[in-house]
């Protein structure tokens, strides 16, 4: 297959085309405009294969994008190019309103030109894979929003809270706290979220009223190389290393699932490749942590490989809250497992060790990327 794949400079674009240019035989055509967060260094290792090409072009450019199709013809696209830093949409929300909504509905005309006018074999082929967060879901209920369970009880297979009989927590039967589905309803809270939801709608729709086969997936918190140090895992460990303040958001106990980054591009190939059209799949890591947990991993693991006599633990601070702060996320990521196969092959345990070995070894990478961009201020503080 060739697969155009928009936003393949960023952090899971690029995740994405490495997997598919060292463990496939396909061509990838790359399509970013190269903003803040998108950088060509990431696909250094891969750049040079003759699978390769790139297109520095904005979504929102239709002349530009129907030219791209004209001349490479892919056989699939994956749609990953997204503003995608909530702090961000809370300080400027209309360049997601442009990039995630406007450029969306863009490339899906584009495409589905360029779909209509296929011969019949490769029309019926051809995938628009539309990637998307799971934070278009919305909040999931708390822990701390019931009672603990007795010491060593109400833990389920995951390790996740599983509530008594008697009816305190969610369920009345000892259900564990709720999940997303692929049928859980939208119910965004920032301006990102919101951003991302609306181009779900749109996806689904070009879908339902144009036929054009679409798949859809909704993954949780990525983590690993080459993440642009706005995200917290990288933002803590560059701040650590320096002995900067290590910043988390009110109590730190909004929890995440959390999913190492070539996990997912794993998973986004065999959606792409086997997956079913119109069909929506949760990808997830099945590593529910609290934020304030994973700080606390990365200051013991930089504390073993990086000792100081100051504990990194020190560091940690308290900051006011993001406004409209999500609580908890978590994915059901069965669907996928059960019709595609896929799971996770990396523990957070694992996972969260070599993305901290990766940092340490490119911290030249992390200086360059935040040069004249970013220099690991505060955003989104205020609504």
């Amino acid at each position: 297959m060739k697969l155009l794949i928009t936003g393949g400079a960023g952090f899971i674009g690029s995740a994405v085309i490495r997997h598919i240019l060292t463990k496939t035989s396909d061509e990838v055509v790359n399509l970013d405009k190269l903003t803040y967060a998108g950088n060509l260094e990431s696909l250094a290792e891969v750049s040079d294969s003759e699978r390769y090409s790139f297109e520095q072009v904005d979504i929102c450019n239709r002349a530009e994008v129907d030219r791209v199709l004209a001349q490479h013809q892919p056989d699939a696209i994956m749609h990953l190019a997204a503003e995608s830093h909530v702090d961000r949409s809370i300080d400027g929300p209309a360049e997601f309103i442009e990039t995630n909504i406007v450029g969306t509905y863009t490339l899906l005309e584009a495409t589905r030109q360029y779909w209509q006018a296929m011969e019949a074999e490769k029309k019926a082929n051809f995938r628009f894979h539309h990637i998307s967060t799971d934070e278009v879901y919305g909040d999931l209920p708390h822990p701390n929003q019931f009672p603990s369970p007795p010491a060593g009880e109400g833990l389920g297979e995951r390790g996740e809270r599983v509530f008594p009989i008697t009816g305190e927590g969610p369920g009345e039967r000892g259900e564990s706290l709720p999940l997303f589905t692929e049928e859980t309803a939208y119910a965004p809270s920032s301006p990102y979220s919101a951003s991302k939801a609306s181009s779900d709608h749109l996806v689904r729709a070009w879908h339902r009223t144009y036929g054009l086969p679409v798949l859809v997936t909704n993954c949780s918190n990525n983590y690993g190389p080459f993440h642009f140090p706005e995200k917290l895992v990288p933002l803590m460990i560059l701040n650590a290393l320096e002995g900067k303040p290590l910043p988390v958001y009110g109590k730190g106990d909004q929890i995440r699932d959390w999913l190492y980054v070539e996990d997912h591009a794993r998973a986004l190939y065999k959606v792409v490749k086997a997956g079913k059209p119109g069909e929506t799949y949760n990808i997830g890591g099945h590593n529910e942590k609290q934020n304030i947990e994973v700080v606390h991993t990365l200051c013991d693991i930089l504390q073993e490989l990086r000792p100081q006599e100051k504990n990194y633990r020190d560091l940690i601070t308290t900051v006011k809250d993001r406004p409209g702060h999500d609580r908890r996320y978590a994915i059901d990521a069965s669907k996928i497992q059960k019709e595609l196969g896929w799971v996770p092959e990396e523990t957070f345990a694992t996972g969260i060790r070599k993305t901290v070995n990766w940092y340490l070894a490119n911290l030249d990478w992390c200086q360059r990327v935040q040069d004249g961009s970013y220099q690991r201020e505060r955003l989104g503080a205020t609504a």
